[in-house]
Protein backbone atom coordinates (compact mmCIF):
# COMPACT_ATOMS: atom_id res chain seq x y z
CA UNK A 1 0.00 0.00 0.00
CA UNK A 2 1.10 3.73 -0.96
CA UNK A 3 2.34 4.87 1.99
CA UNK A 4 -0.17 8.39 0.30
CA UNK A 5 -3.25 5.84 1.27
CA UNK A 6 -1.60 4.90 4.36
CA UNK A 7 -1.69 8.48 5.98
CA UNK A 8 -4.97 8.96 4.44
CA UNK A 9 -6.90 6.08 5.85
CA UNK A 10 -4.88 7.22 9.52
CA UNK A 11 -6.30 10.74 9.27
CA UNK A 12 -9.96 9.69 8.54
CA UNK A 13 -9.48 7.16 11.96
CA UNK A 14 -7.95 9.75 13.80
CA UNK A 15 -10.80 12.12 12.55
CA UNK A 16 -13.67 9.55 13.71
CA UNK A 17 -12.09 9.05 17.10
CA UNK A 18 -11.82 12.73 17.89
CA UNK A 19 -15.45 13.01 16.73
CA UNK A 20 -16.54 12.11 19.80
CA UNK A 21 -15.85 10.78 23.53
CA UNK A 22 -18.00 7.96 23.04
CA UNK A 23 -15.82 6.74 19.85
CA UNK A 24 -13.26 7.38 21.68
CA UNK A 25 -13.71 5.17 24.09
CA UNK A 26 -15.16 2.54 22.73
CA UNK A 27 -12.18 1.93 20.24
CA UNK A 28 -9.77 2.42 23.41
CA UNK A 29 -11.38 0.44 25.83
CA UNK A 30 -11.66 -2.57 23.34
CA UNK A 31 -8.17 -1.51 22.41
CA UNK A 32 -6.72 -1.19 26.19
CA UNK A 33 -9.10 -4.14 27.42
CA UNK A 34 -9.93 -6.72 25.01
CA UNK A 35 -13.39 -6.48 25.58
CA UNK A 36 -16.09 -3.89 24.62
CA UNK A 37 -17.49 -1.15 27.23
CA UNK A 38 -20.76 -2.21 27.58
CA UNK A 39 -22.45 1.09 27.12
CA UNK A 40 -25.83 2.35 28.93
CA UNK A 41 -28.15 5.24 28.32
CA UNK A 42 -26.83 7.20 30.97
CA UNK A 43 -23.38 6.80 29.44
CA UNK A 44 -24.67 8.28 25.82
CA UNK A 45 -25.90 11.23 28.38
CA UNK A 46 -22.60 11.79 30.16
CA UNK A 47 -20.31 11.31 27.24
CA UNK A 48 -22.58 14.13 25.15
CA UNK A 49 -22.48 16.22 27.96
CA UNK A 50 -18.62 15.73 27.79
CA UNK A 51 -18.99 16.54 24.30
CA UNK A 52 -20.37 19.61 24.78
CA UNK A 53 -17.46 20.80 27.05
CA UNK A 54 -15.06 20.11 24.71
CA UNK A 55 -16.84 22.09 22.19
CA UNK A 56 -16.84 25.24 24.50
CA UNK A 57 -20.69 24.82 25.19
CA UNK A 58 -20.57 23.71 29.06
CA UNK A 59 -18.11 25.13 31.46
CA UNK A 60 -19.28 24.01 35.22
CA UNK A 61 -20.41 20.59 35.01
CA UNK A 62 -21.98 18.03 37.99
CA UNK A 63 -22.61 14.63 36.85
CA UNK A 64 -24.51 12.67 39.80
CA UNK A 65 -24.48 8.91 39.35
CA UNK A 66 -24.16 5.80 41.96
CA UNK A 67 -20.59 4.06 42.43
CA UNK A 68 -19.67 1.26 39.84
CA UNK A 69 -21.59 2.82 37.08
CA UNK A 70 -18.90 3.84 35.02
CA UNK A 71 -18.17 7.49 35.71
CA UNK A 72 -14.07 6.67 36.74
CA UNK A 73 -13.92 4.83 33.25
CA UNK A 74 -15.45 7.70 31.57
CA UNK A 75 -14.50 10.97 33.14
CA UNK A 76 -11.45 10.26 34.80
CA UNK A 77 -9.82 7.87 32.24
CA UNK A 78 -11.39 8.32 28.96
CA UNK A 79 -11.96 11.59 28.42
CA UNK A 80 -8.61 13.30 29.63
CA UNK A 81 -6.76 10.99 27.19
CA UNK A 82 -9.67 12.20 24.67
CA UNK A 83 -8.07 15.44 25.35
CA UNK A 84 -4.76 15.01 25.24
CA UNK A 85 -5.85 13.45 21.17
CA UNK A 86 -6.91 16.83 20.33
CA UNK A 87 -4.56 18.85 22.41
CA UNK A 88 -1.34 17.80 23.07
CA UNK A 89 -1.07 20.85 25.83
CA UNK A 90 -3.90 19.74 27.66
CA UNK A 91 -3.50 21.21 31.25
CA UNK A 92 -5.28 18.67 33.73
CA UNK A 93 -5.81 18.98 37.25
CA UNK A 94 -7.57 15.32 38.62
CA UNK A 95 -9.10 15.51 42.26
CA UNK A 96 -10.51 13.39 44.58
CA UNK A 97 -10.74 12.26 48.15
CA UNK A 98 -8.83 9.40 47.50
CA UNK A 99 -5.49 10.27 46.72
CA UNK A 100 -3.98 6.75 45.28
CA UNK A 101 -7.14 6.77 42.98
CA UNK A 102 -6.21 10.02 40.94
CA UNK A 103 -3.04 8.46 40.72
CA UNK A 104 -4.14 5.34 39.66
CA UNK A 105 -6.50 7.08 36.93
CA UNK A 106 -3.40 9.17 36.19
CA UNK A 107 -1.15 5.81 35.33
CA UNK A 108 -4.00 4.85 33.23
CA UNK A 109 -3.90 7.72 31.09
CA UNK A 110 -0.38 7.39 30.53
CA UNK A 111 -1.10 3.39 29.54
CA UNK A 112 -3.64 4.44 26.75
CA UNK A 113 -1.49 7.09 25.41
CA UNK A 114 1.40 5.01 25.43
CA UNK A 115 -0.52 2.33 23.30
CA UNK A 116 -0.29 1.51 19.59
CA UNK A 117 -3.23 2.64 18.88
CA UNK A 118 -3.18 6.28 20.69
CA UNK A 119 0.74 6.66 19.32
CA UNK A 120 -0.30 5.61 15.65
CA UNK A 121 -3.09 8.20 15.39
CA UNK A 122 -2.51 10.84 17.69
CA UNK A 123 1.00 13.36 18.53
CA UNK A 124 0.53 14.14 22.42
CA UNK A 125 3.50 12.17 24.01
CA UNK A 126 4.96 12.17 27.36
CA UNK A 127 8.23 14.17 28.28
CA UNK A 128 10.87 12.22 29.30
CA UNK A 129 12.38 12.98 32.93
CA UNK A 130 9.04 14.64 33.59
CA UNK A 131 7.01 12.02 34.10
CA UNK A 132 5.94 10.35 37.76
CA UNK A 133 3.06 8.92 39.05
CA UNK A 134 0.80 12.29 40.30
CA UNK A 135 2.61 14.67 37.81
CA UNK A 136 3.91 14.42 34.36
CA UNK A 137 4.18 16.96 30.81
CA UNK A 138 3.17 16.48 27.67
CA UNK A 139 6.12 17.61 24.83
CA UNK A 140 3.33 19.68 23.47
CA UNK A 141 3.20 22.15 26.93
CA UNK A 142 0.37 20.07 28.46
CA UNK A 143 0.26 17.87 31.64
CA UNK A 144 -1.03 16.49 34.34
CA UNK A 145 -1.56 17.13 38.19
CA UNK A 146 -3.27 14.15 40.43
CA UNK A 147 -3.76 14.49 44.02
CA UNK A 148 -6.54 14.37 46.75
CA UNK A 149 -9.15 16.72 47.54
CA UNK A 150 -6.88 18.13 50.38
CA UNK A 151 -3.22 17.49 48.90
CA UNK A 152 -1.23 20.00 47.75
CA UNK A 153 -1.76 21.51 44.38
CA UNK A 154 -0.08 24.91 44.21
CA UNK A 155 2.11 26.00 41.29
CA UNK A 156 -0.11 24.18 39.03
CA UNK A 157 -3.07 25.44 36.72
CA UNK A 158 -5.36 23.76 34.42
CA UNK A 159 -6.32 25.08 30.95
CA UNK A 160 -4.17 27.53 28.66
CA UNK A 161 -3.11 30.85 30.54
CA UNK A 162 -5.63 33.87 29.39
CA UNK A 163 -3.69 37.05 27.77
CA UNK A 164 -3.41 39.92 29.57
CA UNK A 165 -6.23 41.47 28.17
CA UNK A 166 -8.41 38.86 29.65
CA UNK A 167 -9.04 36.70 25.85
CA UNK A 168 -7.47 33.87 24.99
CA UNK A 169 -4.93 34.87 22.32
CA UNK A 170 -5.40 33.39 19.05
CA UNK A 171 -2.00 32.92 17.61
CA UNK A 172 -1.28 31.35 21.42
CA UNK A 173 -4.03 28.84 21.09
CA UNK A 174 -3.18 27.74 17.35
CA UNK A 175 0.24 26.81 18.51
CA UNK A 176 -0.81 24.11 20.64
CA UNK A 177 -4.21 23.31 19.13
CA UNK A 178 -4.67 20.02 17.31
CA UNK A 179 -6.31 20.17 13.93
CA UNK A 180 -9.17 18.09 15.25
CA UNK A 181 -10.08 20.86 18.26
CA UNK A 182 -12.02 23.70 16.71
CA UNK A 183 -13.25 24.09 20.37
CA UNK A 184 -9.98 25.19 21.22
CA UNK A 185 -10.40 22.72 24.23
CA UNK A 186 -7.01 23.29 26.50
CA UNK A 187 -7.87 21.06 29.52
CA UNK A 188 -9.97 20.66 32.75
CA UNK A 189 -10.48 20.73 36.20
CA UNK A 190 -12.30 17.25 36.70
CA UNK A 191 -13.36 16.25 40.47
CA UNK A 192 -13.82 12.34 40.98
CA UNK A 193 -15.83 12.12 44.33
CA UNK A 194 -14.53 14.98 46.32
CA UNK A 195 -16.35 13.42 49.83
CA UNK A 196 -15.60 10.11 51.28
CA UNK A 197 -18.88 8.48 51.76
CA UNK A 198 -18.01 7.58 55.29
CA UNK A 199 -17.44 11.46 56.33
CA UNK A 200 -20.29 12.70 54.77
CA UNK A 201 -22.42 12.62 57.89
CA UNK A 202 -19.31 14.97 59.38
CA UNK A 203 -20.23 19.10 59.47
CA UNK A 204 -16.50 19.78 59.74
CA UNK A 205 -14.89 17.50 57.27
CA UNK A 206 -17.76 18.62 54.59
CA UNK A 207 -17.11 22.24 55.20
CA UNK A 208 -13.51 21.11 54.94
CA UNK A 209 -13.81 20.20 51.29
CA UNK A 210 -16.34 22.77 50.56
CA UNK A 211 -14.14 25.52 51.68
CA UNK A 212 -10.97 23.56 50.04
CA UNK A 213 -12.91 24.35 47.16
CA UNK A 214 -13.13 28.23 47.12
CA UNK A 215 -9.55 29.02 48.89
CA UNK A 216 -8.08 26.78 46.20
CA UNK A 217 -9.27 24.67 43.93
CA UNK A 218 -11.42 27.32 42.40
CA UNK A 219 -8.59 29.24 41.36
CA UNK A 220 -6.58 26.68 39.87
CA UNK A 221 -8.19 27.15 36.41
CA UNK A 222 -5.66 29.79 34.03
CA UNK A 223 -8.38 31.06 32.36
CA UNK A 224 -12.27 31.91 32.63
CA UNK A 225 -13.14 29.91 30.10
CA UNK A 226 -11.42 26.55 31.80
CA UNK A 227 -13.99 24.12 32.92
CA UNK A 228 -14.45 22.31 35.92
CA UNK A 229 -16.21 19.01 36.16
CA UNK A 230 -17.28 17.08 39.30
CA UNK A 231 -18.92 13.76 39.13
CA UNK A 232 -19.66 12.08 42.45
CA UNK A 233 -22.18 9.90 44.11
CA UNK A 234 -24.67 12.34 45.69
CA UNK A 235 -23.87 11.87 49.72
CA UNK A 236 -25.16 14.82 51.75
CA UNK A 237 -27.34 17.84 51.09
CA UNK A 238 -24.70 20.08 51.97
CA UNK A 239 -22.12 18.24 50.06
CA UNK A 240 -19.82 19.67 47.44
CA UNK A 241 -22.68 19.59 44.50
CA UNK A 242 -25.39 20.95 46.98
CA UNK A 243 -23.06 23.46 48.31
CA UNK A 244 -22.41 24.95 45.41
CA UNK A 245 -25.79 25.11 44.03
CA UNK A 246 -26.82 26.78 46.93
CA UNK A 247 -24.30 29.55 46.46
CA UNK A 248 -24.23 29.60 43.07
CA UNK A 249 -28.00 29.06 42.07
CA UNK A 250 -28.28 28.42 37.56
CA UNK A 251 -24.41 28.41 37.30
CA UNK A 252 -24.16 24.61 37.03
CA UNK A 253 -24.76 22.54 34.58
CA UNK A 254 -26.27 19.44 36.73
CA UNK A 255 -26.81 16.18 35.53
CA UNK A 256 -28.18 13.65 38.15
CA UNK A 257 -29.05 10.02 37.15
CA UNK A 258 -30.69 7.90 39.15
CA UNK A 259 -30.86 4.09 39.14
CA UNK A 260 -34.54 3.95 38.84
CA UNK A 261 -36.81 5.74 36.58
CA UNK A 262 -39.64 5.54 34.73
CA UNK A 263 -40.67 4.02 31.49
CA UNK A 264 -43.59 5.68 29.74
CA UNK A 265 -46.28 4.56 31.54
CA UNK A 266 -44.82 5.06 34.75
CA UNK A 267 -43.74 1.58 35.58
CA UNK A 268 -40.41 1.37 37.05
CA UNK A 269 -37.04 0.27 35.32
CA UNK A 270 -33.50 0.27 36.03
CA UNK A 271 -31.28 2.57 34.81
CA UNK A 272 -28.30 -0.05 33.87
CA UNK A 273 -29.17 -3.81 34.30
CA UNK A 274 -25.88 -5.01 33.41
CA UNK A 275 -25.10 -3.77 36.72
CA UNK A 276 -28.18 -3.85 38.72
CA UNK A 277 -32.04 -5.31 38.05
CA UNK A 278 -34.84 -3.58 39.26
CA UNK A 279 -35.19 -6.36 41.87
CA UNK A 280 -31.59 -5.81 43.15
CA UNK A 281 -32.60 -2.37 43.73
CA UNK A 282 -35.39 -2.42 45.61
CA UNK A 283 -33.75 -5.24 47.74
CA UNK A 284 -30.64 -2.51 48.15
CA UNK A 285 -33.43 -0.48 48.84
CA UNK A 286 -34.39 -2.20 51.71
CA UNK A 287 -31.33 -2.80 53.43
CA UNK A 288 -31.01 1.27 53.82
CA UNK A 289 -33.13 3.65 52.30
CA UNK A 290 -30.97 6.60 53.12
CA UNK A 291 -28.02 5.48 51.57
CA UNK A 292 -30.17 4.54 48.67
CA UNK A 293 -31.78 7.12 48.30
CA UNK A 294 -28.72 9.32 48.37
CA UNK A 295 -25.96 7.45 46.87
CA UNK A 296 -27.81 5.46 44.25
CA UNK A 297 -31.34 8.26 43.55
CA UNK A 298 -29.19 11.11 43.94
CA UNK A 299 -31.69 12.21 46.30
CA UNK A 300 -30.01 13.60 49.33
CA UNK A 301 -32.20 13.36 52.73
CA UNK A 302 -31.16 14.28 55.89
CA UNK A 303 -31.28 12.12 58.31
CA UNK A 304 -31.99 14.46 61.29
CA UNK A 305 -35.17 17.00 61.65
CA UNK A 306 -37.15 14.82 58.95
CA UNK A 307 -41.07 15.58 59.73
CA UNK A 308 -41.73 11.82 59.18
CA UNK A 309 -39.96 9.13 60.68
CA UNK A 310 -41.87 6.11 59.51
CA UNK A 311 -44.73 5.21 57.18
CA UNK A 312 -47.13 2.05 57.83
CA UNK A 313 -48.01 -0.21 54.99
CA UNK A 314 -50.05 -2.88 54.36
CA UNK A 315 -50.25 -6.28 52.44
CA UNK A 316 -53.78 -6.67 52.29
CA UNK A 317 -56.45 -4.52 53.80
CA UNK A 318 -58.21 -5.26 57.12
CA UNK A 319 -61.24 -6.94 57.51
CA UNK A 320 -64.59 -5.16 57.86
CA UNK A 321 -65.33 -4.57 61.23
CA UNK A 322 -69.15 -6.14 61.91
CA UNK A 323 -69.89 -6.23 58.23
CA UNK A 324 -69.87 -2.43 58.66
CA UNK A 325 -69.29 -1.04 55.07
CA UNK A 326 -66.16 0.70 54.32
CA UNK A 327 -66.34 4.31 53.35
CA UNK A 328 -64.31 5.16 50.45
CA UNK A 329 -62.87 8.72 50.21
CA UNK A 330 -60.80 11.23 48.48
CA UNK A 331 -58.47 14.46 49.59
CA UNK A 332 -57.17 16.93 47.27
CA UNK A 333 -54.97 19.44 46.93
CA UNK A 334 -54.86 21.28 43.49
CA UNK A 335 -51.40 22.77 42.46
CA UNK A 336 -51.54 26.44 43.63
CA UNK A 337 -48.29 27.72 41.48
CA UNK A 338 -46.43 26.40 39.19
CA UNK A 339 -43.74 24.42 40.91
CA UNK A 340 -46.47 22.88 42.76
CA UNK A 341 -47.96 19.32 42.47
CA UNK A 342 -51.47 18.22 42.08
CA UNK A 343 -51.79 15.77 44.92
CA UNK A 344 -55.01 13.52 44.66
CA UNK A 345 -55.26 10.60 47.20
CA UNK A 346 -58.47 8.01 47.52
CA UNK A 347 -58.58 6.08 50.61
CA UNK A 348 -60.51 4.02 52.60
CA UNK A 349 -61.30 5.11 55.85
CA UNK A 350 -61.87 2.25 58.67
CA UNK A 351 -61.83 2.50 62.39
CA UNK A 352 -58.20 1.72 62.49
CA UNK A 353 -56.87 3.97 60.32
CA UNK A 354 -57.55 5.15 56.85
CA UNK A 355 -55.38 2.85 53.79
CA UNK A 356 -54.03 4.79 50.78
CA UNK A 357 -55.08 3.15 47.62
CA UNK A 358 -54.24 5.19 45.32
CA UNK A 359 -52.58 8.53 44.55
CA UNK A 360 -52.55 11.14 41.79
CA UNK A 361 -49.64 13.18 42.10
CA UNK A 362 -48.57 15.16 39.37
CA UNK A 363 -47.48 18.62 37.37
CA UNK A 364 -49.00 17.56 34.17
CA UNK A 365 -51.30 20.24 32.63
CA UNK A 366 -54.68 20.67 34.16
CA UNK A 367 -57.04 19.22 31.24
CA UNK A 368 -54.85 15.92 31.83
CA UNK A 369 -54.76 16.28 35.23
CA UNK A 370 -59.16 16.73 35.28
CA UNK A 371 -59.45 13.94 33.31
CA UNK A 372 -57.31 11.76 35.37
CA UNK A 373 -58.57 12.55 39.04
CA UNK A 374 -62.48 11.80 37.29
CA UNK A 375 -61.31 8.38 36.51
CA UNK A 376 -59.07 7.64 39.71
CA UNK A 377 -62.19 8.11 41.93
CA UNK A 378 -64.64 6.51 39.02
CA UNK A 379 -62.39 3.45 39.16
CA UNK A 380 -62.32 3.56 42.82
CA UNK A 381 -65.82 3.90 43.66
CA UNK A 382 -65.43 7.33 45.90
CA UNK A 383 -67.95 8.41 47.84
CA UNK A 384 -66.76 11.50 48.83
CA UNK A 385 -64.28 13.87 47.30
CA UNK A 386 -62.61 16.70 49.96
CA UNK A 387 -61.48 19.21 47.84
CA UNK A 388 -59.58 22.40 48.63
CA UNK A 389 -60.75 25.29 46.86
CA UNK A 390 -58.15 27.93 47.43
CA UNK A 391 -56.77 29.59 44.73
CA UNK A 392 -59.28 28.29 41.70
CA UNK A 393 -59.68 25.02 43.02
CA UNK A 394 -63.35 25.39 43.35
CA UNK A 395 -63.48 25.63 39.46
CA UNK A 396 -61.50 22.34 38.92
CA UNK A 397 -63.76 20.33 41.98
CA UNK A 398 -66.26 21.35 39.33
CA UNK A 399 -64.90 20.13 35.86
CA UNK A 400 -63.45 16.81 37.75
CA UNK A 401 -67.29 16.63 38.98
CA UNK A 402 -68.56 16.97 35.37
CA UNK A 403 -65.68 14.92 33.92
CA UNK A 404 -67.52 11.93 36.95
CA UNK A 405 -70.48 12.73 35.40
CA UNK A 406 -70.27 12.02 31.85
CA UNK A 407 -68.09 8.91 33.19
CA UNK A 408 -71.30 7.43 34.47
CA UNK A 409 -70.05 7.94 37.79
CA UNK A 410 -73.21 9.53 40.13
CA UNK A 411 -71.49 8.17 43.39
CA UNK A 412 -69.02 10.67 44.14
CA UNK A 413 -70.20 13.62 46.16
CA UNK A 414 -68.06 16.45 46.25
CA UNK A 415 -67.54 18.82 49.51
CA UNK A 416 -65.31 22.37 48.72
CA UNK A 417 -64.03 23.97 51.42
CA UNK A 418 -61.12 26.94 52.05
CA UNK A 419 -58.08 25.50 53.96
CA UNK A 420 -57.49 28.90 56.01
CA UNK A 421 -54.87 27.11 58.46
CA UNK A 422 -51.11 27.88 58.41
CA UNK A 423 -49.95 24.79 56.42
CA UNK A 424 -46.62 24.00 57.88
CA UNK A 425 -48.15 24.09 61.33
CA UNK A 426 -50.87 22.12 59.96
CA UNK A 427 -48.25 19.84 58.63
CA UNK A 428 -46.52 19.33 62.08
CA UNK A 429 -49.39 18.99 64.48
CA UNK A 430 -51.12 16.10 62.18
CA UNK A 431 -47.56 14.45 61.88
CA UNK A 432 -47.82 11.51 64.30
CA UNK A 433 -50.95 10.94 63.14
CA UNK A 434 -49.75 10.38 59.65
CA UNK A 435 -47.27 8.01 60.63
CA UNK A 436 -49.93 6.08 63.05
CA UNK A 437 -52.96 6.14 61.30
CA UNK A 438 -52.20 6.40 57.94
CA UNK A 439 -51.52 3.34 55.84
CA UNK A 440 -49.61 3.02 52.36
CA UNK A 441 -49.61 -0.17 50.40
CA UNK A 442 -46.61 -2.04 50.34
CA UNK A 443 -45.13 -0.57 46.84
CA UNK A 444 -46.35 2.70 47.15
CA UNK A 445 -42.64 4.23 46.79
CA UNK A 446 -42.60 2.17 43.37
CA UNK A 447 -45.97 3.01 41.91
CA UNK A 448 -45.77 6.77 43.36
CA UNK A 449 -42.04 7.54 43.22
CA UNK A 450 -42.34 11.83 43.35
CA UNK A 451 -44.89 11.38 46.08
CA UNK A 452 -42.63 9.01 48.15
CA UNK A 453 -39.58 11.40 47.84
CA UNK A 454 -41.44 14.22 49.03
CA UNK A 455 -42.85 12.93 52.04
CA UNK A 456 -39.55 11.29 53.07
CA UNK A 457 -37.54 14.23 52.63
CA UNK A 458 -40.06 16.64 54.13
CA UNK A 459 -37.92 18.61 57.25
CA UNK A 460 -39.75 19.83 60.12
CA UNK A 461 -37.65 23.45 59.99
CA UNK A 462 -36.18 25.42 56.75
CA UNK A 463 -37.43 25.32 53.42
CA UNK A 464 -39.18 22.56 51.79
CA UNK A 465 -39.26 22.37 48.25
CA UNK A 466 -42.47 20.36 48.19
CA UNK A 467 -45.26 20.46 50.75
CA UNK A 468 -48.04 19.40 48.64
CA UNK A 469 -47.93 15.69 49.84
CA UNK A 470 -47.66 16.10 53.53
CA UNK A 471 -50.51 19.40 53.34
CA UNK A 472 -52.88 16.70 51.15
CA UNK A 473 -51.82 13.70 54.37
CA UNK A 474 -52.43 15.73 56.99
CA UNK A 475 -55.68 16.95 55.50
CA UNK A 476 -56.60 13.46 55.37
CA UNK A 477 -56.40 13.50 58.97
CA UNK A 478 -58.05 16.32 59.75
CA UNK A 479 -61.19 15.07 57.80
CA UNK A 480 -60.82 11.67 59.60
CA UNK A 481 -61.07 14.02 62.93
CA UNK A 482 -64.16 15.97 61.73
CA UNK A 483 -65.86 12.66 60.46
CA UNK A 484 -67.29 14.33 57.07
CA UNK A 485 -68.82 11.17 55.97
CA UNK A 486 -71.78 12.29 58.13
CA UNK A 487 -72.47 14.78 55.55
CA UNK A 488 -75.85 14.96 54.24
CA UNK A 489 -76.72 15.80 50.64
CA UNK A 490 -77.84 19.28 51.63
CA UNK A 491 -74.85 20.36 53.14
CA UNK A 492 -72.50 19.25 50.51
CA UNK A 493 -74.57 21.27 47.87
CA UNK A 494 -74.91 24.01 49.97
CA UNK A 495 -70.83 23.93 50.72
CA UNK A 496 -70.17 23.30 47.20
CA UNK A 497 -72.52 25.70 45.41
Amino acid sequence: MERSERDILRAAHKQLMTSSVKRFTQEMFQHMHKTPFIFGEHHDLICDVLDKVVRGELRKVMINIAPRYGKTELVSKQFMAFGYAINPACKFLHLSYSGSLTLDNSEEIKDIMRSPLFQCLFDARIRPGRDTKGKWDTTAGGGMYATSTLGQITGFGAGATDAEDGEVSEEYLDQYTAVFNPGKFTGAIVIDDPLKPEDALSDNVREIVNRRFETTIRNRVNSRRTPIIIVMQRLHEHDLCGYLQEVEPGEWTVISIPVIKQNENGQDVALWTHKHTLEELYALRKVNNFVFETQYMQNPTPLEGLMYTRFRTYSVLPAKHQGKPWVIKNYTDSADTGSDWYCSIDYIETEIGDYVINILYTKKPVEFTQQKHAEMMTIDKVEVCHFESNNGGRVIAMNVEGICRGLGNKKTRFHTFVQTGNKNVRIFSRSAEVMNMLFFPEDWQQRWPEFARDMKSYRKEGHNDHDDGPDCCSGIMEMRMKNTSQLTTEDVMRDFW
